[in-house]
């Protein structure tokens, strides 16, 4: 999964080195000056975020104008894992569109500039929710009025034709759900340590009862909080578009809904969600604003809701492996605690589907 992790800011004085992490400094300034003629260099490039996800740089100028320099994690890595160029495409098709994206300014994919892709955004001021800390400075109000532009984005995502903006070719339309799991299922086996009966019964349940896929859309893929700016009681800007795809729509409204909990929710974590403090709409208005603006039934919201819970539990899976057998390096890892959160969720899935 795309999560952007907040680092400790690495800066590096102009000339000290020509390389810092992630970023050759003069061949990087010149096909920044190229794409961006009026900006007047020593740039000051700070790492933002980071981790397995793509690498979000923050760069400023001696005027203080800001951008934001996106690429792959340092290291070996699968392209198709971290493809610069199909999240450049994705964001700049959405330009001027009403899903709010970072204006891009140019992609580079010619991997001698920097020893890998990368393309530039300009900055969006505003707080990202990765937790409640930045919520305690928003109004009631202003967590209401995001609550509900952040449902209204999503509608209008999934209401653009991806042809009308050039992304009807962004992947396979149909059989949203049954790809997911194929690919999904295939990396639970694999990585697959221990019983954990509630993944296998959700596994069977999930391909037995799947719903038929009505239509299909622009589908994000990690519509969460965590991936929004905020700015006013709106969404400034939508970020983290490596996992966008094109297929069932109300997979992300069922993503969103797990990442929604309202106060008082005692799933394990959820005390700690941005949303899990007074203010934000609950899930049933949620759901209801979707269904007005989309036209779209929600009557089996928490199939989508379950196959979310599992797809994590495998995702995790996956992690707890590599931790397990070293493959993570010397880190501090709560193993047990990590393990534990598999088997939540897959209780989770479980209970959404036989309630």
């Amino acid at each position: 999964m795309a999560c952007l992790d907040r680092l400790s800011p690495q800066r590096e004085s102009w000339g000290e080195r020509m390389m810092i992490d992630g970023i050759n400094l003069t061949n990087v300034t010149a096909w920044v000056q190229d794409k961006i003629p009026e900006i007047t260099p020593p740039l000051d490039f700070e790492l933002i975020a980071g981790g397995h996800s793509n690498l979000t740089f923050k760069f400023t100028d001696t005027r203080g104008s800001a951008y934001v320099l996106r690429r792959p994690p340092l290291g070996h890595v699968l392209e198709s894992a971290h493809d610069m160029g199909r999240e450049h495409r994705i964001v700049s098709a959405l330009a001027g569109s009403s899903v709010p994206v970072a204006p891009t300014y140019g992609l580079c994919e010619d991997t001698d500039v920097n020893e890998a892709p990368f393309y530039l955004m300009g900055f969006v001021s505003g707080a990202v929710l990765h937790d409640q800390q930045p919520v305690q400075e928003m109004a009631e109000a202003e967590r209401y009025s995001f609550g509900l532009h952040a449902i209204e984005v999503l509608a209008n995502l999934h209401l653009i034709d991806p042809d009308d903006v050039g992304l009807g070719q962004l992947g396979r339309k149909e059989a949203y759900l049954q790809r997911q799991l194929k690919r999904w299922t295939k990396q639970w086996e694999a990585t697959k340590t221990h019983e954990i009966p509630e993944m296998d019964e959700s596994l069977r349940l999930l391909n037995e009862d799947m719903p038929a896929q009505v239509g299909s859309a622009i589908v994000h893929g990690d519509y969460r909080p965590g991936n929004m700016i905020v700015a006013n009681g709106r969404m400034a800007a939508l970020l983290d578009w490596e996992l966008c795809t094109l297929g069932d729509p109300l997979a992300d409204v069922g993503y969103m809904l797990n990442f929604w909990p309202s106060v008082g929710e005692r799933e394990r974590g959820a005390e700690k969600a941005p949303t899990a403090v007074k203010g934000f709409p609950e899930r049933k208005e949620i759901q209801e604003r979707y269904e007005r603006a989309t036209g779209r039934g929600l009557e089996r919201i928490n199939y989508y809701r379950a196959f979310s819970h599992w797809r994590l539990g495998a995702i995790m899976q996956g992690v707890y492996k590599r931790y397990l057998v070293g493959a993570m390096g010397d880190q501090e890892f709560d193993l047990e605690d990590y393990k534990e959160g598999i088997s939540v969720k897959a209780r989770s899935a479980l209970k959404l589907l036989t309630d």
